[in-house]
């Protein structure tokens, strides 16, 4: 931790001092360097300062550095990072002229300011955060990060994977302090969200070598992977039998010392408070200042100045635009019924469905993967970019597969060493429609996640802060069911049942601007949320629990997609009426994911400026 150290104590100092109003540091450009080529190598050092906050983010990026460190989750680490984006800010501030830079360079100077005024908002709402709980929370994310993110190539990786295995230990430590200071303050996350942790946290650390049995117990997903790589090691050639023996021991002393201690400490813990908190879910307008940590999760999660009653009547008027489409599409099959009956035929019939079984789950992959195949085909006839990076489909680990938890991605490394992956919960089936299945794998895959994130992480023509930092919801998931519709023109959803699924989940997005609101700024109790979602969606039972659960523990998170969504077709409906016959699809695709993940206010500036440039 010695250079993380350094960095936080110097960060804070010179934080200190520009807040104190004594002169902050200079930047010197080069001889015949502009402001602008100044200004992005100023932007690269700091990205490199900002990387070594998160060891995590460096092997995300493929980086070995600090390869046997977790990252730091105390506040004290989260209001050094702050203080550090205060600080340069002011440096930024002080040693370049905003009106000598070029559009480009503006909008990296924009977006800095961004994410500084965005730390200082999150940092106003600490107590209001839920800390732990059903939705990827770190207790599971962390383990899954270590398997599928940590390379073992050598006996040097070997030995941090295992010190990394202690440090989990160490960050569970700090999360379950903040989860404790939150809920002296009032913060507790539903009752359902602790017997998550609770259940999650078990499941961890299960199996050889925790429990008791021994050799003879089914081993943990952490001791597999630990055994996997002392095998390949000793098979290379790398290491002798006998230090992997050595090394076997050594993990074993961290999953069973240290980390399990850890997460025993967690079950402990919530296991105890479980009784203080609300059978009944609740919304965050309930906790101290809830009305505006809300009002602040809508405005990071959207990045728009809109109002939850805003919020709520633009997802009112997309269901009602949407079952219109859908009551189309069910004229077009030939149902005799209403759309309601409709919905229950899609929910309950058999036909749309895999088998509950381990071969169902392997024939939604295999279905998902050739989806994917098709679309890729039509990728070069509406972008100029294509992403290097690989895509893999695969089945959500057990430890933290729930049945109908929504399905997601992880991103590969910025040089295609690291495939990105698309996951799925595939525990109960009867959760994953067959209908839907097309379009979440454009969502999830390509055009969407999978190509956003990697064209961004392989752009090297804008700032690394840019193209390899913060991800922005609303551009991100808008992007995402941006890209499902996207599907259509590329030829997608012959069937019509699938693109009865493309309405599915493009209404289940409409639908949570009503929920989410519904749930935090309206007070609409887990069933009224359900009823709403039920009555407007096919989708099923066990994941319209899942989804409405999940948007009681990440407030406004939901409400990302649908409007990031209308404001990229707002901005092509704008682009396609400037340009006329001069419109080139390939060259709008490229300016919006050309830039890096931006707020969407950015975005609109970095798509005014690609019309002029056009018409110019």
């Amino acid at each position: 931790m010695k250079n993380l150290a350094t960095l936080l104590l110097a960060s804070a100092a010179l934080s200190s001092c520009g807040m104190m109003g004594t002169p902050v540091a200079t930047y010197e450009c080069a001889e015949g360097v502009d402001q602008s080529a100044c200004l992005n190598s100023w932007f690269d050092s700091k990205f490199a300062e900002e990387l070594a906050f998160s060891p995590i983010r460096q092997t995300a990026l493929g980086l070995k550095t600090d390869y046997d460190k977790i990252d730091d989750y105390s506040v004290e680490a989260e209001q050094a990072q702050l203080e550090w984006w205060q600080a340069n800010t002011a440096e930024m501030e002080g040693n370049f002229d905003y009106d000598e830079l070029s559009d480009d360079a503006k909008l990296s100077w924009d977006m800095w300011m961004f994410r500084k005024e965005q730390a200082e908002k999150a940092a106003e709402f600490r107590d209001q955060a839920y800390i732990l709980h059903q939705m990827n929370g770190t207790h599971a994310a962390l383990p899954s990060f270590l398997i599928s993110q940590h390379k073992v190539e050598s006996e040097e990786d070997m030995t941090a994977f295992i010190a990394r295995i202690s440090g989990i230990g160490g960050a569970m430590d700090q999360l379950l302090k903040r989860a404790q200071d939150n809920a002296a303050a009032g913060t507790r996350p539903p009752r359902f969200a602790y017997d998550a942790v609770i259940a999650e946290s078990g499941k961890i650390t299960s199996g050889a070598p925790f429990d008791a049995e021994g050799e003879g117990a089914e081993p943990s997903a952490l001791w597999t992977a630990s055994e996997g790589h002392l095998a390949a090691l000793v098979e290379a050639g790398t290491i002798t039998s006998e230090r992997a023996d050595e090394l076997r021991e050594q993990a074993r002393a961290a999953l069973v010392d240290d980390m399990a201690s850890a997460y025993g400490r967690v079950i402990a813990w919530f296991t105890e408070d479980l009784p203080n908190s609300d059978e009944e879910a609740k919304g965050v307008s309930e906790l101290a200042d809830g009305a505006d940590f809300y009002n602040y999760s809508l405005g990071a999660m959207t990045t728009t100045d809109l109002s939850a009653d805003e919020i709520h009547q633009t997802g009112l008027n997309e269901v009602a635009r949407i079952r219109e489409e859908m009551i189309a599409i069910k004229d077009q099959v030939g149902f005799e019924g209403d759309l309601p009956a409709f919905f229950e035929f899609i929910r309950s019939d058999d036909r749309f469905y895999f088998s509950n079984d381990d071969a169902g789950a392997q024939a939604y992959i295999d279905a998902a993967e050739g989806h994917l195949e098709f679309i890729n085909t039509r990728l070069p006839e509406f972008f100029g970019i294509l992403p290097k990076a690989p895509l893999e489909v695969r089945r959500v680990e057990p430890f933290r597969e729930q049945d109908g938890a929504p399905q997601h991605y992880r991103a590969g490394t910025p040089d295609g060493s690291r495939p990105g992956i698309y996951y799925a919960h595939l525990s109960d089936m009867r959760a994953m429609a067959i209908p839907p299945l097309e379009v979440i794998a454009y969502h999830e895959g390509n055009p969407g996640h999978h190509m956003q994130l990697s064209i961004a992480q392989e752009m090297t023509g804008i700032p690394k802060f840019r193209a390899q930092g913060q991800y922005i919801p609303a551009f991100g998931e808008g992007w995402a069911l941006y890209s499902e519709l996207l599907a259509k023109e590329m030829g997608a959803y012959k069937d019509p049942y699938s693109d009865f699924g493309r309405l599915t989940t493009e209404i289940w997005r409409a639908i949570r601007l009503v929920v989410d609101t519904g749930i935090h700024s309206k007070g609409w109790s887990e069933q009224e949320a359900n009823d709403y979602f039920l009555a407007n969606s096919p989708i099923p039972e066990a994941k319209v629990a899942a989804e409405v659960r999940r948007y009681f523990v990440m407030p406004g998170q939901a409400t990302a997609y649908k409007i990031g969504m209308i404001r990229i077709q707002e901005l092509r409906a704008k682009a396609e009426g400037e340009l006329g016959d001069d419109f080139d699809i390939r060259g709008f695709h490229d300016t919006v994911l050309g830039g890096g993940p931006v707020s969407l206010g950015i975005l609109e500036k970095r798509v005014n400026q690609w019309i002029e440039a056009s018409k110019s």
